[in-house]
């Protein structure tokens, strides 16, 4: 597991659950014994890829370290309507206060691995690598990153702390794209920092200046059409590694794909997917 995802695993749980428990899951309290002994399976009513499996034993486990859980299925396998995922025994209290949490959290990343690997399976006999990016819902960017990772994709940045990437918006301010390079050359230097590069381009002029002034580690091309691409491509001339954004979609991505270019990233990865339809059902011993 990346490093970065297993530091937010804690953090994430704790306050998932104090925004949902409050000061205590009142429905349970008054409706369950607190002796009452339960178990439970989760039900797959809909085909796709299992993400989150991982994380969903942790958060049972630090609500009660006495649930017994039980995998049948790991991270990434292709599950089946029908299916049963995991099953969980033990205090029907605490199965029931972690239930909504657990399942959000599977479904929510399940739609992202498959989604993620239904483009990946169709772009497979290319070269070209499929990214998400940092369009993901604030505060569990690691669990949608985690699930595009899960389902064959590959992670851009994780943050603004980890990579340069100077968009449009920095080149218009900076004055323009010689400007923006210079100034973030400086910066490293300045504060000995060692960080890839990347710059947007939104033309082929944009795209000779950079060529021009050099210093970066990759090239975005941004909303250019796959014919504009290709020739991009022949012009960068693999001098450096190159990206194809915006407006990519599954019903586009392979013409994106057949281009030549290295990597794609996808918005719709993470901010234009539905969650996978599972459902945890519960037996009383």
């Amino acid at each position: 597991m990346n490093t970065i995802f297993e530091t937010h695993i804690e953090p994430f749980i704790i306050n998932a659950l104090k925004e949902d428990i409050g000061d205590g899951d009142h429905t349970t309290l008054a409706t369950i014994s607190k002796n009452q002994q339960a178990e439970s399976y989760l039900l797959a009513k809909s085909d796709g890829i299992l993400a989150g499996i991982t994380i969903a034993e942790r958060i049972f486990n630090y609500v009660d370290p006495t649930l017994k859980f039980e995998a049948l299925y790991t991270e990434g396998e292709q599950i089946k309507t029908g299916d049963t995922i995991f099953t969980i025994k033990g205090n029907a209290q605490s199965i029931l206060t972690a239930e909504r949490i657990v399942l959000n959290t599977l479904q929510r990343m399940s739609g992202i691995a498959t989604i993620t690997r239904s483009i990946v399976n169709q772009i497979k006999h290319t070269e070209a690598q499929i990214l998400d990016t940092r369009k993901t819902t604030p505060g569990i960017r690691f669990l949608e990153k985690w699930a595009v990772k899960i389902g064959g994709g590959q992670n851009h940045r994780f943050g603004l702390f980890d990579m340069i990437l100077i968009k449009d918006n920095h080149i218009d301010t900076a004055g323009g794209i010689e400007q923006a390079l210079s100034k973030t050359k400086t910066y490293l230097e300045n504060n000995q920092k060692k960080l890839p590069i990347e710059i947007e381009v939104r033309n082929f002029d944009e795209l000779n200046q950079v060529l021009t002034f050099g210093g970066v580690d990759r090239i975005l091309l941004d909303n250019f059409t796959p014919t504009e691409l290709i020739k991009a491509v022949e012009i960068i001339d693999n001098k450096f590694s190159t990206e194809a954004s915006g407006n990519i979609t599954p019903n586009n991505v392979l013409e994106y794909a057949q281009t030549g270019v290295k990597y794609i990233s996808m918005g719709y990865l993470t901010h234009s997917v539905a969650s996978l339809d599972l459902s945890l059902k519960i037996k009383i011993n």
